[in-house]
């Protein structure tokens, strides 16, 4: 493989702490990545061997208004902090905060307007600024607006590779989410391709569909994404971001046949 693996620890081994969870996916050969890292020990995570490949990159905010536009920046200086602590290098954005649902706490309706992608153009340069100065790469994820996140802006793939481009610089890349792509707008590997083409990927997130479950469960030809990686020649991070559909570790193991050539 040419790429690195990884696993979302918030959603496998759900009956142990976070840190033994990251301590179970640095064991099984993953990276590991978490979320909201206010919700955990960063100490106990520091101390396990897992090495951290990404976790959220705000507590607060958006990028449609001014001023949640300052509440993302400001908390996105607290993320970095937390980032150094445990040597992660990508922090993870949304088009506005969610909340434990994973809906949107400033929800959009409709198509977002000329002013938004204005205001959420200027807010990425900002950050990717403010990633560029401290060693980090700040990553815009699409999401499926259909099933688990309605009314989020900028959450379609073209949305969010359009914003990530508009704004050229190396602090922001696009966390490319292929579950949510394939709810939201499916070709996947023609959309893999492009993304690689501009040089835009950050991260993979992978999960099959329906289900949010780990590849092989569903519809997705996960080998044949895995191929097409190859062919390209990508060389950054591949994470599983999916609810284990019964035990973690066969869940694991899973993710890593479907990506193993």
């Amino acid at each position: 493989m040419v790429y690195t693996l990884a696993v979302c620890a918030e959603m496998v081994f759900l009956d142990l702490p976070i840190d033994e969870r990251a301590r179970r996916i640095h064991d099984a050969g993953f990276q590991a990545e978490i979320w909201d890292w206010t919700r955990h020990d960063l100490d106990a995570l520091a101390r396990t061997p897992a090495e951290f490949s990404s976790m959220t990159g705000y507590i607060r905010g958006t990028l449609t208004d001014e001023e949640g536009a300052a509440e993302l920046l400001r908390t996105a200086e607290a993320s970095i902090r937390a980032a150094e602590q445990l040597g992660c290098p990508r922090l993870n954005l949304h088009g506005t905060g969610l909340d434990d649902k994973g809906l949107p706490v400033a929800p959009v309706t409709g198509d977002p307007t000329g002013p938004l992608w204005i205001t959420a153009h200027h807010t990425l340069t900002r950050l990717a600024e403010l990633g560029e100065r401290a060693g980090v790469v700040f990553t815009l994820e699409n999401l499926n607006t259909a099933v688990d996140h309605p009314g989020v802006p900028f959450a379609t793939a073209a949305d969010t590779l359009a914003l990530v481009q508009a704004v050229n610089r190396p602090g922001l890349r696009m966390n490319l989410d292929l579950y949510h792509a394939q709810i939201g707008e499916g070709n996947l590997i023609e959309l893999v391709r492009k993304a690689h083409a501009l040089d835009l990927i950050g991260e993979i997130q992978v999960a099959d569909v329906p289900g949010r479950r780990e590849p092989g469960t569903g519809e997705i030809n996960y080998p044949a994404v895995a191929r097409t990686l190859k062919e390209i020649g990508y060389e950054g991070t591949v994470a599983m971001e999916a609810w284990a559909s019964g035990d973690s570790e066969l869940a694991l193991e899973r993710f890593r046949s479907a990506f193993t050539l």
